[in-house]
């Protein structure tokens, strides 16, 4: 991120300022409507190194798939996904409030605080292995809805081999 104002500013009925890095390192920051500019540009200040990081790593996405493919890894991922799911939520002693396929892109899974899972299709531009620990990771938030020792300990209950997992998310995906 170059400049020292190098975002886009939402005011927003809030109370917390919020940064996001877009697809291409565009960064959104929402703010609370009465908020002064010089403590969202302070809020801007104090996260400066995670968001050039993000900027970077937003920078180096590569572009999405076309609307063709989507569809086929939306398709592949509503087939596959439920079932993975339904598999390891029995072994993992919980049960999911629901389960949908999404396009986001900065996100593999994610758990609400009502237990619904959400799986973005390009996950499923990885190895089937990739796929079960994002499954077996979120299916853990359901008994820890954060990342502590606890939540790691479950996890690798699971997938002892999960750290191996997880990396196979960092390379490029298998078109």
């Amino acid at each position: 991120m170059s400049g020292k104002n190098a975002y886009t500013v939402v005011r927003a009925n809030r109370r917390t300022v919020g940064i996001t890095v877009r697809p291409g390192g565009d960064v959104v920051v929402r703010a609370p409507c009465r908020m002064p500019l010089a403590e969202i540009n302070a809020a801007v200040e104090r996260h400066r190194d995670w968001l050039e990081k993000a900027v970077e790593k937003s920078k180096s996405l590569p572009p999405p798939p076309d609307a063709a493919t989507q569809n086929a890894l939306r398709g592949k991922a509503e087939r596959v996904l439920p079932g993975l799911v339904e598999r390891w939520a029995k072994t993992v002693g919980v049960r999911p409030a629901s389960v949908r396929v999404t396009a986001a892109r900065t996100r593999f899974g994610s758990c609400s605080g009502k237990d619904r899972l959400c799986f973005s299709l390009f996950l499923l531009q990885y190895p089937p292995e990739a796929v079960e620990y994002v499954v077996v990771h979120e299916l853990c938030h359901i008994l820890h809805h954060d990342h502590s020792g606890a939540f790691w300990r479950e996890v690798e209950r699971f997938l002892p081999d999960y750290r191996d997992r997880a990396a196979l998310l960092k390379k490029p995906p298998q078109v």
